[in-house]
């Protein structure tokens, strides 16, 4: 009896059709960590106290006029992107987890101190420039170990999931990131929102002592001068046959699609007499559509082969921008916000699994900082560049415009073999 049951069972594996245990199995595989979803939550919660702290500070600064609330913003971009690349070195250096916990530690005394500061003096502008070089210097180091941390605790098979997952709690903190952090400033001022910072540092400070690495690798051996490790990650990704044509498309997507959502389409409203409730709505419908696709990977995985699927995303994301400065309408134009959004969250919710799984395990964290450091200059330069060009051609050309390079990188992404048919993250089931 006992030999016909197993044959029977050989049976049923051999016919394809799933055994219950072995059902049960994949399921374990692909249930993320319990480790990940803790440091997830510490993430989420940062983001909170980082978009309270974020808008006091702007909303501090603009007391003073548009030039000092500009300096007191690119306090923190300047230091940020002059600092990511050996933040980055550090980080595979001395271990991702260390970087990140000092980095809370530092924040959590330094916001600390700002709210005493600000109780006793206020918010004047010195202050506020330099809280904005201090943030800026630490955003350096912690992004890039942040950014690699997924890698280090989920498999390459579940990042898709695990990194979509943290975008859908990003989105979600940022829709309603604003009006909390607009009561929040409104009650208790800067030094309200320093305090709440320092709260959410602690938090996440406490979530990283406890949370380990699960997949962690070796720190990277001390060989070289920390400059010459940091431009190692430059050299290796930009060497690398997936990683050099997948950062090309993350910087055409900061530099021409994230500029339409947050600069190009209030000016397009604006020459169209759409009103600030139709502009709202096309940025509402493109919200919608990244955060439904994105659901969508966090429920069933992966839609297809990365690469591919990114440089589709990116024509898709083109046409939508197309029709939206060629729409006669505002109903057209809130139809083209959600294709645009559907484009974005299919791109973001296959790019930066492919980034992460194609780096080399010595380089994970400074081939975040190479990406981030593309997203930064892309979006701080074609921001500028753009605002000028609708200054002399209008907004309608400039969105025709963004939209043709959207869709020519896209296909020129789609023309590139290793990127095309890389299978980085992908479950082998």
């Amino acid at each position: 009896m006992a030999a016909s049951d197993e044959a029977a069972e050989e049976t049923v594996e051999a016919s394809g059709v799933p055994v219950p245990e072995a059902c049960d199995e994949r399921q374990g595989q692909d249930r993320l960590p319990r480790a990940y979803k803790l440091w997830l939550v510490g993430i989420l919660v940062s983001l909170v106290g980082n978009a309270v702290f974020y808008f006091a500070l702007g909303w501090a600064a603009s007391e003073y006029g548009g030039s000092i609330a500009g300096l007191a913003l690119s306090a923190i971009t300047l230091p940020r992107v002059l600092l990511l690349l050996v933040g980055g070195a550090v980080s595979d250096r001395v271990s991702a987890r260390r970087v990140l916990i000092t980095g809370d530690a530092a924040m959590l005394i330094f916001s600390l101190t700002l709210a005493v500061v600000a109780c006793s003096l206020g918010a004047p502008p010195l202050l506020l420039i330099a809280t904005g070089i201090a943030v800026g210097v630490v955003d350096a180091f912690y992004l890039p170990a942040s950014g690699s941390m997924p890698r280090r605790l989920v498999t390459q098979a579940q990042l898709p999931r695990a990194l979509s997952l943290r975008q859908v709690g990003g989105q979600v903190i940022n829709m309603g990131g604003g009006p909390l952090a607009g009561v929040l400033v409104g009650l208790a001022g800067f030094a309200g929102a320093a305090f709440v910072n320092a709260v959410t540092f602690a938090f996440t400070l406490v979530v990283l002592t406890v949370v380990r690495p699960q997949h962690d690798v070796p720190p990277t051996p001390k060989t070289d001068g920390l400059l010459k490790e940091a431009l190692s990650g430059v050299k290796v990704a930009f060497s690398h046959p997936v990683l050099r044509p997948g950062l090309w498309l993350t910087g055409a997507a900061a530099g021409f699609l994230l500029p339409v959502l947050s600069l190009l389409i209030p000016l397009l409203a604006r020459e169209e007499e759409w009103g600030a409730g139709t502009a709202g709505l096309v940025l509402g419908a493109q919200g919608l559509g990244m955060v439904a696709v994105t659901l969508v990977v966090v429920k069933r995985g992966p839609l297809g082969r990365p690469g591919l699927m990114a440089a589709s995303a990116l024509v898709l994301a083109g046409g939508g921008v197309l029709a939206l400065g060629l729409c006669p309408s505002a109903t057209i134009a809130v139809a083209a916000g959600l294709v645009i959004g559907v484009g974005n969250g299919t791109f973001s919710a296959h790019i930066a699994p492919l980034v992460l799984a194609s780096s080399p395990d010595s380089h994970l964290s400074r081939i975040q900082a190479v990406l981030v450091l593309v997203q930064s200059v892309a979006l701080l330069l074609m921001n500028n560049v753009l605002g000028v060009l609708v200054d002399l051609q209008g907004a309608t050309v400039i969105v025709v415009a963004c939209a043709v390079m959207l869709i020519g990188v896209g296909l020129t992404g789609l023309a590139s073999d290793p990127l095309r048919n890389d299978r980085s993250g992908l479950s082998r089931r």
